[in-house]
């Protein structure tokens, strides 16, 4: 809101006693660099919400004040284009640049696009939905948050838990990577402490500034990230075409004989299964748009886009890059050695693989370059995600309530810290031990992304069942995922598949059982630990707070909405858009709302 909202509502004519007045706190009388988090003054508490967000169809509201109170302590700071690419390029990092390298060698290049595309069809629904719920309930916490109204406080306790473990487990792994990326050029120029310490300062300095340093930040990495991929697809094209350099491995058309000879297929219908996680993985962070529609001014606006991007994302830069790439490389190349979780640097990227191949000076380096902001990239959103979830669960009782701090340049303070300082564990892997606490680290974490998306289908099935039994209809919302309920099953399903997929890997690996049992039994854990933990934790938030799943009747559907727009109004705003030119109602489809 542009100034202090102090309103009293007019009780004369009904003559109930005055309610109490509202104060919303107005940023905008502070100083810029208290706004920007410069000032000892921006790291005292915020004294309220500022009241910022738009209520879309605010006339049908008795009590607008106190709809408008009931918001986020985050003031709503990112800009439409902020979201936007957080939704195309956020999660663009490791995964794609060298986990995709692992996901060849395993599954071969129609293992790869298998896997991606399935998980990439999921993902799109899975987005859909949490775009529906987000633009009517842009609350803190995003899916943990509706988890606890629509599912189980106890199983959102353990789902958010575990979420936030995983980005702080993620956070001194990125760090590590960003600094054996940095060793692509030399071991000798610097210790890897030395880097670690670099790029650990460098994300502390950044979360200083807050959500604006996220989100500038996430923008302009995001834009790199597009440039180098959309760059590569065209080089790679002209690689496969034999356009490379005279006296490089694609002087000559190569066409499609990776896929003849090594193959299509590496280890079966084993290593396809394998790939799954490693495509998870890769998308892990797309659900971030959830959490950041908190920090919109207007989610009715931004989130269509941004949910759209989604989709682009997928199908332009996934599944386009890594057709490419299964064209130019086969399964066989010995340099595709890194995983998903491993800390092998550049040198195991198939981006950099190619290009170096193809004897093109300068590129590689480039898209190294490349990959060390992306990784930096991906650090920032684990302290974005690991302290807005870590906010949220304190704001609903799950975490010491120490953690609802929010300042005045709207950091949620002590969630910052906590999440910032696991960045130290990066140091670990300076010492040889350091490889075995960090799987065993990520193992207790390592399916929360799956958790996630399960928990937001699951949610937006039972917020249409509950909408649907409180008497309104699908026509009031603002956005309408696109496959509606039945894209959620179809996320359900396939999330289950995949957890079943990696419960057989974990059992029966590529290559075959190890002799010993011991070395069986570690194996299995180390990549199915995450289930048991998650049980574990939703056994300890029922013993805590004893609580069971609302039937849809009794769900609220009132607390935090900020769309409360009738069908009819809604559906006159769509014939309106209806009557748009054909190449405006095509954009719209497409790229809006």
């Amino acid at each position: 809101m542009g100034s202090n909202l102090e309103q009293e509502v007019d009780s004369a004519s009904t003559g109930s006693p005055p309610k109490a007045r509202v104060e919303f706190y107005d940023p905008y009388k502070e100083s810029v660099w208290t706004r920007v988090g410069l000032t000892f003054e921006s790291f005292k508490r915020a004294p309220g919400t500022t009241g910022g967000q738009v209520v879309s169809g605010s006339q049908n509201v008795s009590d607008l004040e106190k709809v408008l109170a009931d918001a986020p302590m985050l003031q709503p700071k990112m800009k439409p284009r902020h979201l936007t690419m957080i939704a195309v390029g956020g999660s663009i990092g490791t995964g794609l640049f060298v986990g995709s390298g692992s996901a060849l060698r395993q599954g071969g290049p129609a293992g790869v696009l298998v896997a991606w595309i399935l998980i990439g069809i999921m993902l799109i629904n899975v987005t859909q939905a949490l775009g529906e719920m987000s633009i009517v309930y842009p609350v803190s916490g995003g899916f943990y948050t509706l988890a606890v109204r629509f599912l189980d406080p106890s199983y959102a306790f353990a789902m958010g838990w575990n979420y936030v473990f995983q980005w702080a487990v993620t956070l001194p792994l990125e760090i590590t990577v960003a600094g054996t990326t940095v060793q692509y050029w030399g071991t000798d120029i610097m210790p890897l402490a030395a880097w670690i310490t670099i790029f650990w300062v460098v994300i502390i300095i950044v979360s200083v500034f807050g959500t604006l340093g996220f989100a500038e930040e996430e923008f302009w990495s995001s834009c790199l990230k597009l440039l180098v991929v959309v760059l590569f697809i065209f080089i790679g094209v002209v690689f496969i075409c034999g356009g490379g350099p005279s006296g490089g491995a694609y002087d000559h058309y190569i066409g499609g004989s990776k896929w003849q000879n090594p193959g299509a297929f590496a280890n079966g219908f084993k290593g396809v299964c394998s790939v799954f996680v490693i495509a998870a993985f890769a998308f892990a962070g797309t659900e971030l748009v959830g959490l950041a529609a908190s920090e919109t001014p207007n989610p009715r606006q931004t989130m269509p886009a941004a949910v759209k991007g989604t989709f682009w994302r997928i199908t332009v830069i996934y599944v386009t890059s890594l057709t490419i790439i299964g064209l130019l490389i086969g399964y066989d190349e010995p340099r595709l050695q890194g995983g998903a979780a491993d800390i092998d640097g550049a040198a195991a990227s198939p981006f950099v693989i190619a290009l170096g191949d193809a004897g093109v000076n300068g590129l590689d380096h480039f898209v190294n370059v490349t990959i060390c902001i992306s990784v930096l990239s991906i650090g920032l959103s684990c302290v974005y995600a690991g302290s807005r979830t870590l906010t949220a669960l304190a704001e609903t009782g799950y975490a010491p309530s120490l953690f609802t701090y929010v300042d005045k340049s709207s950091r949620p303070l002590w969630s910052l810290i906590a999440i910032l300082v696991w960045g130290a564990l990066a140091y670990v892997n300076v010492v040889a031990v350091g490889d075995t606490v960090f799987r065993w680290l990520v193992a207790l974490s390592g399916l929360s992304t799956l958790f996630t998306w399960l928990s937001i289908c699951l949610c937006h099935i039972r917020f249409r069942r509950a909408w649907q039994a409180q008497g309104h209809s699908v026509d009031e919302l603002p956005f309408k995922a696109l496959g509606g309920v039945y894209g959620s099953w179809f996320g359900v399903i396939l999330i289950v598949l995949v957890l079943i997929a990696q419960f057989y890997v974990a059992i029966w690996p590529i290559g075959g059982m190890p002799d010993s049992p011991r070395e069986t039994a570690e194996n299995f854990f180390a990549t199915y630990l995450a289930v048991p933990v998650m049980i574990l934790f939703y056994a300890i938030g029922y013993a805590w707070k004893r609580t069971l799943p609302q039937r849809a009747h009794e769900i609220d559907l009132n607390s935090g909405r900020k769309s409360w727009l009738t069908a009819e109004e809604m559906n006159e705003w769509r014939a309106e858009r209806r009557r748009a030119p054909w190449y405006i109602r095509i954009y719209r489809i497409l790229f809006t709302n």
